[in-house]
């Protein structure tokens, strides 16, 4: 066998394992599970996830979406649990503990300890038979037949499997919360994910110039107005302030190009009418949506009627939106 043939067999074989491993798991949402969920929502304390070798690094990643998605969690190294860290649960706290085994001499000592303190206790575990099992309040079953490496010992599927049931518990609690995207934004402040969420066309038009132009400007008039406003485009208003139409550099060309008498020319002759428009306090992600679909560049902010400014391609860019 080639080294080729071997990676292509063993790559396809580890994604099918662990493929299969989380379809297994369909199963592992029952009652228990449903105890569990229902235990950390009504608590008035915290979660601790603890874990040890490779389901503590899962379980570290478990906190972080819990507390991305209004769940408070701490984690706490099983290792360390024994040596001072018990001191940051509280009477309140439910502790998730991850094993596969659930038998491991740290996960034993720990148990021991968080039964005399009286906490409540989840086992997210394999052996549903295991020492972890056996003395939780509530056992959520990962299911793991074997794991993807050829020799069965690497954590691969059953890591996988921790992971898989992390985000669940993580999303049944979002739903129960009633947890919605403008929650999600506060915090996701930093970052495109967070700008997604929370950036609107006002606080981008707010730094922009206000070109505008009317309807018999002349043609260097509107040349001008966009030259020193510098964004390729210009709004025409009517005296009254409404909204007539814009002006891109596109115009300009396409008027070049007609060889028309362009100094006999006003903005009326030129000007695109029905122009596309954003509300004012659209988000910005909604304003990138509709420059995509219509391949343009810029996007006239409205303020319910009012001529609000000008949102460019150019900014949603600076602010890393695309």
């Amino acid at each position: 066998m080639t080294n080729e043939t071997l990676i292509e067999k063993i790559a396809q074989e580890t994604i099918q394992i662990e493929a299969d491993t989380l379809i297994g798991l369909v199963n592992a949402v029952n009652q228990q599970f449903i105890s569990a969920i229902l235990a950390i929502f009504e608590s008035k304390g915290r979660l601790i996830v603890t874990g040890i070798g490779k389901s503590a690094i899962v379980g570290m990643k478990m906190v972080a979406t819990l507390n991305s998605t209004g769940t408070p969690s701490i984690f706490m190294h099983a290792a360390d649990a024994v040596h001072g860290d018990l001191g940051i649960i509280q009477k309140s706290d439910i502790i998730l503990c991850v094993s596969k085994s659930g038998h491991t001499a740290e996960m034993k000592v720990l148990m021991t300890f968080l039964k005399n303190m009286g906490n409540q206790t989840i086992a997210m575990v394999s052996d549903l038979n295991s020492f972890l099992a056996q003395a939780a309040t509530y056992v959520i079953h990962t299911p793991v037949e074997k794991e993807a490496d050829p020799n069965n010992l690497a954590p691969t599927a059953s890591t996988t499997a921790q992971m898989a049931l992390g985000d669940a518990i993580a999303t049944s609690l979002l739903a129960l919360r009633g947890f919605s995207p403008s929650d999600f934004a506060q915090f996701h402040p930093g970052g495109s994910l967070g700008k997604q969420l929370y950036l609107r066309v006002s606080d981008l038009v707010d730094n922009n110039e206000l070109p505008a132009v009317s309807l018999d400007a002349s043609i260097k008039k509107v040349i001008i107005e966009m030259t020193s406003k510098r964004l390729g485009i210009t709004a025409v208003l009517a005296p009254s302030g409404k909204l007539l139409g814009i002006i891109t550099d596109g115009d300009l060309r396409r008027m070049l190009e007609s060889g028309q008498d362009w100094e006999s020319l006003t903005a009326k002759d030129i000007m695109t009418q029905n122009p596309k428009t954003i509300d004012y306090q659209a988000h910005a992600v909604k304003a990138l949506e509709i420059i995509r679909k219509n391949s343009i560049s810029q996007l006239v902010a409205m303020d319910g009627e009012r001529y609000a400014g000008i949102l460019h391609l150019h900014d949603l860019i600076r602010e890393g939106l695309i």
